[in-house]
C-alpha cells in the first residue's frame, strides 16, 4: 500500500532562514526516501519578506496553506531595521504570534540535548555538561505576553502587563510533560515563583492536582530564580520541565549555552492538530548569504516533526544519529569551530546540510537517539 503523502508548509522568513530551511527540506527528503514515506512541499512567506511583499507579516494566503498542512517548518523571523526603531507598527514577530494564535499552539517543546562531541564548545566545564538531557515544555498563548489589561499611560509614565492563567491552560500543558516524562526518567520539574505570584500559586496548585493522574512520575516544585541558578550548576537533575510563557521563554534561552550555540537547538510548537517546528537562533541576519550559518538546529526541528507530528520514530532518531556521526566524525560550522578544530573539517551551511543527508542511509538502523 502507497503511504499516505504528508504534507509541509515551509516558511523560509528572514535572514538565514531561507538557508537553513533548504538544507532540512533535504534532509527530509532523503529520510522519506529511505524509510519508504511521501512527503509534498509548499512554501509560503511569513514576517519582513512577507512585509515587503504584502504588507503583512502573516498574509491571509500563509495561513490558509498553514491550516491545510500536516506541519510547518519555519526558519525564523527578523530584521534589523525594526531594531532600529521598536516602535515600528507592524513587525516580523508579529506574524509568528498571530500564527500561534490563529492554530492555538499552545505548547513549545524545546529539547536540550548535549552531543558528547560539543563538549567544549560551551562555556561550562564538561563534566558538569555531560550527559545532560533535557526537554522543556513552555506554556505558549498564555501568561504576561498576551494577559490584558496592557497598555501604558505616558503622561504619567506608567506601563502595565497582566499575568493571567486558567487551570484549564495549565492542565493541558502539564498533562502533556508528564505524558513524555513517562518515556523518559520520569521525572517532572515545574517552574514557578508561587511565593510572590498569585498566577504561579494557581500553577502549582494545579500541576500538584494534575500530577496525582500520573503516580509513576515524580514531581518537584522549583522557584524560578533557584531554577535558574540549577541550570548552569548541575543540569543534569532535569529531566522534562514545564512552566509559564515568561519563565520558559527566560529558561530555554539560558539553557541554550549549554550545548555551545543556538544553532544546535531545536523546537516545536503544538496545538490540538497542526504543529509549528522551528530552530530557536533567530534570523542572524550577518550571516545571511555567507554559507556561515549552522542548519543543524533547523535539521534538528524537521526531525522533531516526524516524531511528534506524524509519529515517524524511526526516521527521527535516523535524522538525530546522522547529525550525532557527523559530529563525531568532527566536522563543524564556524559556530562550532575550536582551536583545535582541522581547518578542513569547518563547512558551510550547504555542506553540513549534505552531510547529514548522505548520513541517514547508514545509520537508519542504529539505536535511536536518547
Amino acid at each position: 500500500m502507497k503511504p499516505q503523502t504528508k504534507h509541509i508548509v515551509l516558511l523560509p522568513g528572514d535572514g538565514i532562514g531561507p538557508e537553513v530551511v533548504a538544507q532540512a527540506r533535504i534532509v527530509l527528503e532523503t529520510t522519506a526516501q529511505v524509510f519508504g514515506y511521501s512527503l509534498s512541499f509548499e512554501q509560503a512567506l511569513i514576517g519582513h519578506a512577507a512585509i515587503e511583499a504584502t504588507g503583512d507579516p502573516l498574509p491571509p494566503d500563509t495561513l490558509a496553506a498553514c491550516r491545510r498542512a500536516d506541519a510547518i517548518l519555519l526558519g525564523a523571523v527578523g530584521h534589523p531595521q525594526y531594531d532600529r526603531n521598536p516602535s515600528t507598527p507592524i513587525r516580523p514577530e508579529q506574524g509568528l504570534l498571530r500564527l500561534r494564535q490563529n492554530l492555538h499552539l499552545f505548547a513549545n517543546i524545546r529539547p536540550i540535548r548535549i552531543f558528547d562531541e560539543l563538549l567544549d564548545a560551551s562555556s561550562l566545564k564538561p563534566e558538569i555538561l555531560q550527559g545532560t538531557n533535557i526537554l522543556f515544555f513552555r506554556e505558549l498563548t498564555g501568561g504576561i505576553y498576551f494577559g490584558q489589561p496592557k497598555g501604558r499611560d505616558k503622561a504619567r509614565n506608567r506601563a502595565w502587563d497582566t499575568m493571567t492563567y486558567s487551570r484549564q491552560e495549565i492542565q493541558r500543558i502539564a498533562r502533556m510533560a508528564f505524558e513524555a516524562a513517562r518515556q523518559r526518567r520520569r521525572i517532572v520539574h515545574s517552574i514557578d515563583k508561587a511565593n510572590v505570584l498569585e498566577s504561579s500559586r494557581l500553577w502549582r496548585e494545579t500541576v500538584t492536582t494534575e500530577s496525582k493522574n500520573y503516580p509513576d512520575v515524580q514531581l518537584h516544585h522549583m522557584y524560578v530564580d533557584n531554577a535558574a541558578m540549577q541550570l548552569i550548576r548541575a543540569p543534569r537533575q532535569f529531566d522534562v520541565v514545564v512552566t509559564s510563557n515568561l519563565f520558559g521563554d527566560i529558561l530555554t534561552d539560558e539553557a541554550a549555552q549549554l550545548t555551545g550555540s543556538l544553532g544546535m537547538l531545536p523546537s516545536a510548537s503544538t496545538g490540538a492538530q497542526i504543529g509549528l517546528f522551528e530552530p530557536v537562533h533567530g534570523s542572524a541576519p550577518d550571516l545571511a548569504g555567507t554559507d556561515k550559518a549552522n542548519p543543524l538546529a533547523a535539521i534538528l526541528s524537521a526531525a522533531l516533526m516526524l516524531e511528534h507530528a506524524f509519529g515517524w520514530h524511526e526516521a527521527a532518531h535516523a535524522i538525530w544519529n546522522s547529525v550525532s556521526h557527523l559530529l563525531a566524525e568532527g566536522w563543524r560550522t564556524p559556530d562550532l569551530a575550536q582551536p583545535h578544530t582541522p581547518a578542513a573539517k569547518v563547512v558551510g551551511t550547504q555542506q553540513i546540510g549534505k552531510l547529514v543527508a548522505s548520513f541517514v542511509p547508514m545509520v537508519a538502523l542504529s539505536s535511536p537517539a536518547p
